[in-house]
């Protein structure tokens, strides 16, 4: 069995799957993002293991560090100020549901810990920081205070509706750049949004590997399955496309990446990977050619190692969702 496959196996063999289906609308884009875009990660990116709600030890702080994570998710989206009902909603889009009375109950112990402040509208309870998250702060202190998890998958979101819209986004920008051919633009541009994604949901995993909850195992070997993924799509394209555009926009701004966008920034980042998309037309030509043909071996070569096999100890459920 192949190093790759090993890992693949080793991965599955140590998680629910039944626990990774994502059955949120919105969050469904990302999902057919990443089976159209790199299938082969495709029922792993979205993990999430914490040993201590396996266990059920530290839940309270697991719960806390969740529920802060959900506030920064707004923070970055400029909602400096949340209800409990909104932050019950993105819990469960992201966790295993959980009680509004244990949501209320964590967010009043943040109160009295001076981590959080309440302002009052007649009925309505609104919850916000304190003080404004600290900027540049290690992963290791970070994660010990906040889920990142809510926070890169919006990220990952707002991408995967630029990939699934490209035809329709480089349209708006076609003229500005005068290609010859649509077609090649669209796939550039769909092609850049990608590996923003999957540098999205590597950089969510490698946060999680500091995560004081978290099964640190499962969280490296599945950065390494994901830097495979980036490297079979990028190790020969420009440096300036992929540290001046790809890897910023693929970090939150905690960790110095791009700020989340608003409709204005949204219309530049079209624009920007609209331009890259055409500025490294010959890059990305020949990175797709050397993609394509690594695949195609790498799909031959596990093909003969199954074939090698006794009939009773082949794979197949994994081995179908390796190309």
């Amino acid at each position: 069995m192949s190093e790759k496959l090993e890992i693949e196996k080793s991965l599955i063999d140590n998680i629910k799957l039944e626990e990774l289906d994502i059955t949120d609308t919105e969050l469904q884009l990302i999902d057919k993002t990443i089976q159209d875009f790199a299938p082969e990660i495709a029922y792993l990116y979205q993990i999430r293991e914490d040993e201590s709600e396996e266990q059920r030890i530290k839940t309270g702080r697991l719960h806390e560090n969740r529920i802060l994570g959900i506030l920064l998710k707004f923070y970055f989206e400029g909602k400096k100020k949340v209800t409990t009902g909104e932050i019950e909603e993105e819990y469960k889009r992201y966790f295993k549901e959980i009680a509004r009375s244990t949501t209320s109950t964590y967010l009043n112990i943040l109160k009295k810990d001076f981590t959080l402040k309440t302002k009052r509208d007649g009925r309505i309870v609104y919850y916000s920081f304190k003080e404004n998250p600290p900027i540049g702060i290690k992963p290791f202190w970070f994660t010990r205070i906040f889920c990142v998890v809510p926070a890169y998958f919006n990220r990952a979101l707002f991408f995967s509706n630029l990939y699934i819209t490209a035809e329709k986004n480089v349209h708006k920008f076609f003229k500005n750049y005068g290609s010859e051919d649509i077609d090649i633009l669209t796939r550039n541009y769909r092609f850049i949004t990608g590996l923003i994604i999957l540098n999205i949901l590597k950089n969510r995993v490698s946060k999680c590997v500091f995560c004081q909850f978290s099964k640190k195992e499962i969280y490296n070997k599945l950065v390494e399955r994901i830097n495979d993924a980036i490297h079979d799509r990028s190790d020969v394209l420009s440096e300036d496309l992929i540290k001046n555009f790809i890897e910023k926009c693929s970090e939150i701004p905690i960790f110095n990446g791009t700020d989340n966008f608003d409709d204005d920034i949204k219309e530049n980042i079209i624009n920007e990977i609209s331009k890259y998309a055409n500025l490294y037309k010959k890059d990305l030509d020949f990175q797709l050619m050397v993609s394509n043909r690594r695949k195609n071996v790498r799909l031959k070569q596990e093909i003969a190692l199954e074939e090698d096999k006794p009939e009773s100890s082949k794979i197949t459920n994994i081995s179908e969702s390796i190309e």
